[in-house]
């Protein structure tokens, strides 16, 4: 077990792991903003707008991710020059991961019930800051828990990005048991990777039951 539990190979899947997280953490800003801006054009946007926006999203929704993946690193770099596959990883990651958001984000616009917005108007607000100060703040209250899915799913699926040779987690496990021989430690690596995925996702995911159960009492 020398070869799996010592500080060199430990340092090595921390690196890994600071790389998914923070790929994670960018995917899941970035989607946000985007995403938001998604839903309020397909819901409220311009006949021009809104057919563009929908089909954004449905394109994004009905291809395989690790298709924008590939394309982000493979092909946006020849059209804005060069970076690190990492950046441009995050990038194609995002552009998926914003039609989901989107979808959300619209679920929760449609909740809201029309007469926020008739009283809103009547008091002389226009649509935006009807929006962004009365509608928006309601909406994401309601989202939370399905917001924190999709980010435990985000965070799973930066596992594709060792498909394209970007070192995070996934990626430098391969790289470790690659050079491991005993099928005790193979299996000990597989375990320990998992286990990481587990503690987080999990983590997460009560995080999410918790805030769905809160959000219920709070509609009650």
């Amino acid at each position: 077990m020398e070869n799996v539990f010592n500080m060199d190979t430990m340092n090595f899947l921390l690196d890994g792991l600071y790389l998914t997280i923070s790929v994670a953490i960018s995917t899941c800003i970035i989607s946000i903003i985007f995403g938001t801006f998604l839903a309020i054009t397909r819901n409220y946007g311009g006949v021009v707008a809104r057919s563009l926006a929908t089909l954004y999203i449905e394109i994004f929704r009905n291809t395989p991710l690790l298709l924008w993946m590939l394309t982000a690193v493979f092909v946006l770099p020849t059209f804005f020059g060069r970076a690190s596959s990492e950046v441009w990883g995050t990038i194609g990651f995002s552009l998926y991961t914003s039609s989901v958001m989107a979808e959300i984000i619209r679920g929760g616009l449609n909740s809201i019930p029309k007469g926020q917005f008739e009283a809103a108007y009547s008091q002389g607000f226009s649509q935006f800051f009807t929006l962004f100060y009365i509608i928006l703040p309601q909406t994401f209250r309601k989202i939370v828990p399905s917001m924190l899915s999709q980010v435990i799913t985000t965070f799973k699926d930066t596992s594709f990005l060792a498909g394209l040779q970007i070192a995070e987690l996934t990626y430098q496990s391969k790289i470790i048991l690659a050079r491991l021989t005993s099928f005790t430690e193979i299996l000990t690596m597989i375990g320990l990777v998992a286990t990481i995925y587990f503690a987080i996702c999990f983590s997460l995911s009560v995080l999410v039951r918790y805030l769905d159960k809160k959000t219920s009492y709070a509609t009650n």
